[in-house]
């Protein structure tokens, strides 16, 4: 099976691009998707966010609060390296059984979205790493539509590494500015040339 990482600045439409591989046949993890889950009621993952930052970060009907939690580990980099100790161990743990999944049942090709690929080491799992990005002009307007606050925007931006690092790692980048139907033209481009 054929493995591949996507990965890209925020809100540069790795979620977009990855759909266009998807509608090609490939199989698609998320791994923000994963994430979710891992923190839903119940979850192992959930009581240690609980016990590392309190209590206050569940609401009445026993969820994660989000925003509470984001406000905490955007600002402080100590408080978001506590909370990727207790969740990407799991998030790798459930893509690689999955990948493992994929194998056995001949799934031709792959893919695993990962905003942090190359900060967490993970490219050496791939046969090759795709960077989804676009200007950062684009980017900020993007960003803006989910409702985030200039500030907001500031801290997830620094909470990775600089596109252009990621874009020098990558063995092939989708240029996610103007209309879909150039990001979708790259897509097939990319597909069949690691697909030869």
């Amino acid at each position: 099976m054929l493995l591949l990482g996507l990965t890209g600045g925020i809100a540069m439409g790795k979620t977009t691009v990855a759909a266009m591989f998807a509608r090609r046949g490939v199989m698609v993890i998320d791994t923000d998707s994963v994430a979710r889950l891992l923190v839903e009621p119940g979850q192992p993952a959930l009581a240690e966010i609980v016990a590392e930052f309190g209590a206050e970060m569940i609401d009445s009907g026993g969820n994660l609060r989000r925003n509470a939690l984001a406000a905490i580990v955007f600002a402080d980099s100590s408080a978001r390296s506590k909370l990727e100790a207790i969740l990407h161990p799991r998030i790798a743990d459930f893509w690689q059984a999955k990948a493992e999944e994929w194998r056995r049942c001949g799934v031709r090709i792959g893919m695993i979205i990962i905003p942090l690929l190359f900060e967490i080491g993970a490219e050496r799992h791939f046969e090759a790493t795709i960077c989804v990005a676009c200007s950062r002009a684009s980017q900020a307007a993007r960003m803006l539509v989910r409702g985030w606050s200039a500030e907001e925007c500031r801290q997830r931006i620094g909470a990775q590494w600089p596109v252009e690092r990621k874009i020098e790692l990558s063995d092939y980048v989708v240029w996610s500015e103007g209309v879909l139907e150039v990001a979708d033209a790259q897509v097939e481009r990319i597909l069949m040339q690691v697909t030869a």
